[in-house]
Order: C-alpha cells, then structure tokens, then sequence
C-alpha cells in the first residue's frame, strides 16, 4: 500500500504528513529528532485495519516551526491537519518527546479524541537547564551543525554498525550492553536513517504544560512505559498515571528500553497497545 506523504497549508501554517492504511484513524506523534516519515511504532498494524497518520510536528520535517512552538500550538495546528482530512474522532499515540502534544489534544479536544496511548512517553518538563544531557543536546543539536551529527552517526554505522549500535542501545536501554541481534541492530539503523532534530529538538527540550491540562483528561488512556528505559525516566507515566483518571499503566520488562519496538519481546507490547484499542 502506498503511503502519502504530503505538505498542506492551513490557518495556522503548514503541516507536514504521511498517510498510509484504511480503516480506524489512529494519529502517531512522533518523538525527538523524528518526522512523519516514522514507521517503528506501526509495527504490528494490519493496513486493512487501520488509517495510520503520522504529521511532522513543527521544527520536523518539511513542517516549520514558525510560531508553532508550544504543545498547544502544535495540538491545535494537528487538528486543522484532521479537519482537512475530514476526520472527525482519532485515536491518539504520542511517542517519547511528542507526549506533551499528545496529551493537549487529548485534553482540549475531547469530542475529537477517543483514546490515547503515551509510549515511552514525557508527560512533564523533561530536562532542566541545569542538567548535563540538556546542555550537551543545546550544542550537538543546534540547527546549525545536526545535520552533520547525524550524517557521521549514518556514515559511522555503515564502518562500524556494532560500536554504533550498542552506543545508541545505551542511550536508550538501562540493561548492560551486550552482543546485539543483527536483526534489531538493522531495526534500529532504518529508524534512525530518516533522522534529523532541525529545529524541533531544541524546541522540544524547553517545553511543558500546565498540571491543569493533564487533569483534564477524560477518555481511556493507556500508558506504557520500560522500567529500563533510560531516556525518560519512571516518573513521567507515574505522573501521567496518578494525573489521568481513566487510565491504565503498564510497565514493560523488556531488552531495548525506551525503543520497546524493537527486539523478541516488543510482540508483547505491540499486542498490549492493539488489545487495548480494539476493545
């Protein structure tokens, strides 16, 4: 099935995304240094099923970040995505950074929204200015030299895919590095093959939202999160949980952490989040 992928303009700017699928419409928010051209978090999704619509969220992609810069904004300029669309109720999937758009849609369009799932998902401020991965993600991810980070990480992982991967499988797992399935190894370059923070990383490390927000959540929610993952940490679906009446956590085991996508044990939870919206 072929996906589109496609720029349109709308009141409150242009937006970037990719379409692919029929049936339920289920929206993907996709996390840091991604765009609408993320496929990972699809897995498992049969394409006669389900509508899977993945918009580059601004600073991403071909989407600009213009004034688009809080999760509100961002939220509000999805939704004149589904209007021209002509969707009128989605399921929600916000991913890792993408968690605090994800949860101003939920929580200001509740006749739009009618679930939402936060993967591996913020759901608070994530970084202080005092800590040390958010001064180094201010200079390694400026607009100004990403493209080349991410150019030596691709041409790196061509030379030296193990290094490279179990590098990238520290960032993102708590569990001790060891010998990695060539399988999961190649998962992980195609994803971060299509990589690039532009400006939206930079922008996503400053955002928050209001306890407000969240408390107004009203439709079923699933959270699922690793207690290994080593990106974000324990306490955002502990927040998210204690803050959203009708939801539901659960906490993963598995090998690759924040990446619960990837490896043997990702079949469970990819079952886990289709049980949860088909019922």
């Amino acid at each position: 099935m072929n996906k589109k992928n496609k720029v349109i303009s709308t009141i409150l700017g242009e937006i970037e995304y990719c379409s692919i699928g029929k049936g339920i419409p289920i929206v993907f928010i996709h996390g840091g240094h991604s765009n609408c051209n993320e496929t990972l978090c699809h897995k498992g999704f049969n394409l006669d099923e389900f509508q899977l619509i993945t918009p580059s969220r601004p600073g991403y992609g071909n989407t600009p970040l213009d004034n688009n810069k809080s999760p509100r904004q961002a939220a509000d300029l999805i939704i004149e995505l589904l209007k021209y669309l002509s969707i009128e109720n989605v399921i929600i999937y916000g991913i890792s950074a993408g968690g605090l758009t994800a949860i101003e849609l939920a929580a200001n369009y509740p006749n739009k929204i009618s679930k939402l799932i936060l993967a591996s998902s913020i759901s608070k401020k994530w970084l202080s200015k005092n800590e040390k991965t958010y001064k180094i993600a201010k200079v390694i991810f400026n607009p100004k030299i990403e493209k080349v980070v991410w150019g030596a990480v691709r041409l790196f992982s061509k030379s030296f895919p193990n290094m490279i991967a179990k590098s990238f499988y520290s960032q993102f797992s708590k569990n001790p590095i060891h010998k990695l399935k060539k399988k999961d190894v190649k998962e992980l370059f195609f994803t971060l093959e299509h990589y690039n923070s532009k400006k939206g990383f930079l922008n996503d490390i400053d955002q928050d939202i209001n306890d407000d927000v969240i408390r107004k959540i009203k439709c079923s929610t699933l959270i699922i999160h690793s207690e290994n993952d080593n990106s974000v940490s324990l306490e955002h679906p502990k927040y998210a949980s204690k803050m959203i009446k009708n939801s539901k956590l659960e906490i993963l085991q598995n090998e690759w952490g924040h990446l619960f996508w990837i490896g043997a044990d990702s079949k469970k939870a990819i079952e886990k989040t289709l049980e949860f919206i088909k019922n």
